[in-house]
């Protein structure tokens, strides 16, 4: 059921940044802005490491910073929620939302978008690695 996997680096960017949301969501708005501040680390590093802006792991990273930015302005704020509690899930149990729903764009997928795909897209069990490989085939 936990899939904590201490040993990666990204798992460990992953627990730094959902500690600071958790406190940005508590009460504390400066831990926002250091989750922003550490996802833009995260997203030069993994650039510089995968050697392409376009590699999977960039896009989910891009598409975290994506929300948490729309979520900056203080009447959205609320929104912080939905990365908080999404990120959480990734650290504990290995399930990343962000990283299924970037799988479902038109660049990363070779079936054609129907019900069967979103469903085995977002209710296949976590896995270990890249889920852009490793959903079940149709």
């Amino acid at each position: 059921m936990f899939m904590i996997e201490y040993r990666a680096l990204s798992w460990w960017y992953w627990l730094v940044t959902v500690g600071f949301l958790t406190a940005g969501v508590s009460g504390w708005p400066t831990g926002c802005l250091i989750a922003i501040g550490l996802t833009v680390f995260q997203l030069i590093h993994f650039t510089i490491r995968e050697h392409s802006i376009t590699a999977f792991p960039i896009q989910v990273r891009l598409g975290y910073l994506l929300l948490l930015l729309i979520a900056l302005p203080e009447y959205l704020q609320l929104i912080y929620w939905i990365p908080t509690i999404g990120t959480w899930a990734q650290v504990l149990f290995g399930y990343c939302a962000m990283a299924r729903m970037v799988s479902l764009l038109p660049w990363n997928r070779k079936e054609t978008f129907s019900p069967g795909l979103l469903k085995r897209t977002f209710l296949s069990a976590p896995v270990r690695g890249n889920v852009l490989q490793r959903l079940p085939p149709a």
